[in-house]
């Protein structure tokens, strides 16, 4: 981890804040139970994810945020034994629990990543992250104006307006999924849409919600014999060059923000 040579880091003002990423992660799924630590070619997915967001160069540090549910003992064990930041709250109010968590290890900029992703990719981490810092916004995200596949979606936020969700936030899906206040209040944040150029590629599944999801990420991993340093980008040519593939979980449809 560290800073490279991204946007906008010959500003020294900038290059002080602190970027934390934080990974929610937690044993309790509707559809697929304990698919946090799933084995994925040989290591549990939420390595998988933690590693690749740890290469992210514009990352300062990283969090796993999980629950105090007994359950959630599991990651936390994980964690231990990676040697990775971990934090606990609340299993419900997960805006709570990750705004503490940001709290907690000195957070200035904070990048949301789900432990579902992962082919989560460092490079498009450090492309939000970077167009966050020049756009000086409140909330960046590769979701706003979707393109890339679903699965690469990174988040990035200011600890100020993220203070300010977790203080006007109240529905229940604003507490469970975190940023929707930010992008249905663009007349409080402003925000910046980050997309990818060429193909919308946003139908493209990379997710894990289905023992469906989990079997094409196996797939995936397994044509790079278990390597998770592979770009977003051979995984396009993997899945171009074998369509087979996204056939695996292509008729998967993702849940709404009122699903939980």
């Amino acid at each position: 981890m560290g800073r490279g040579g991204g946007v906008g880091q010959s500003d020294e003002g900038v290059s002080t804040m602190k970027v934390v990423a934080i990974i929610q992660a937690r044993m309790g799924s509707n559809r697929l139970p304990g698919k946090v630590l799933a084995d994925v070619a040989g290591r549990p997915m939420l390595e998988r994810v933690i590693r690749r967001v740890e290469r992210a160069e514009w990352v300062d540090e990283v969090v796993v945020a999980t629950s105090t549910k007994a359950g959630d003992d599991e990651v936390v064990t994980a964690c231990e034994y990676w040697g990775v930041n971990y934090w606990r709250g609340s299993e419900q109010d997960v805006l709570s629990r990750f705004y503490a968590a940001a709290r907690a290890y000195g957070a200035e900029v904070v990048v949301r990543i789900t432990a579902d992703c992962p082919l989560i990719d460092p490079d498009v981490i450090d492309r939000v992250v970077g167009a966050f810092m020049v756009g000086a916004v409140d909330y960046a995200s590769t979701a706003l104006e979707r393109r890339y596949p679903r699965g690469l979606d990174a988040e990035v936020m200011s600890m100020a307006g993220l203070g300010r969700v977790w203080a006007e936030a109240k529905a229940d899906y604003e507490r469970v999924h975190v940023t929707p206040y930010f992008y249905q209040h663009p007349e409080l944040f402003s925000l910046l849409a980050v997309t990818k150029e060429g193909a919308d590629l946003s139908e493209w599944r990379w997710t894990v919600d289905t023992a469906e999801d989990l079997a094409f990420i196996r797939a995936v991993y397994e044509h790079f014999e278990g390597e998770d340093d592979m770009g977003w980008e051979a995984v396009v040519d993997l899945l171009k060059a074998k369509p087979e593939l996204r056939q695996i979980n292509a008729h998967i449809e993702q849940k709404g923000l009122h699903e939980g």
